[in-house]
């Protein structure tokens, strides 16, 4: 009887280690946020960010994604942090277009961590956009995931990749429309 409680007092404390791991991170709140300034404008860009089939041709952070820009729709991620590759599932919560793409997605059980990442597209003249993006993390391991999470060179890569890619299809369309002397 005397060995039974240590399982208890250990189960205690387990407990007692996640739930302050918890609301640490709700007092903390852990996040990254980045942003590019894109010369294109918000639909244009919109379209890139979500034809989801497209993003192992220029996404060097996110290099393959597969699924709908619909609330409530399960994309299919897998991306790629330095050498290592992640799969993973998230749902979107908002997809306003030209505005905003926001999913949450969590690792095995909720409330172990929890990533809700988020897409701003900002209009700050005319034919050209603020683009941020970010992640707030939440859950009991966030404290403790380390460089699992220090992903923000990953989100500066992918925003220059976008710049990029929407500048050229812009640059293209120009071209297009243009006069042949």
């Amino acid at each position: 009887m005397k060995f039974a409680k240590y399982p208890l007092i250990a189960l205690g404390v387990v407990l007692l280690a996640g739930i302050g791991s918890y609301a640490w991170t709700a007092i903390t709140k852990p996040s990254i946020h980045t942003s590019v300034d894109i010369n294109a404008d918000p639909d244009a860009v919109w379209e890139i960010l979500t034809d989801f089939d497209a993003y192992s041709e220029w996404n060097p952070f996110i290099i393959h994604s597969s699924g709908a820009a619909e609330v409530g729709a399960q994309l299919h991620n897998t991306l790629r942090n330095g050498e290592t590759e992640m799969e993973f599932a998230p749902t979107i919560v908002v997809a306003d277009p030209g505005s905003e793409l926001r999913w949450i997605g969590q690792f095995l059980l909720p409330g172990i961590i929890k990533g809700e990442h988020y897409f701003l597209i900002e209009e700050i003249s005319p034919g050209r956009v603020r683009f941020i993006q970010g992640e707030d993390f939440r859950g009991a391991l966030v404290p403790f995931a380390g460089s699992a999470l220090d992903v923000e060179d990953g989100f500066d890569a992918m925003n220059q990749a976008l710049k990029k890619k929407a500048e050229e299809e812009r640059d293209a369309r120009v071209a297009a429309a243009a006069p042949t002397p």
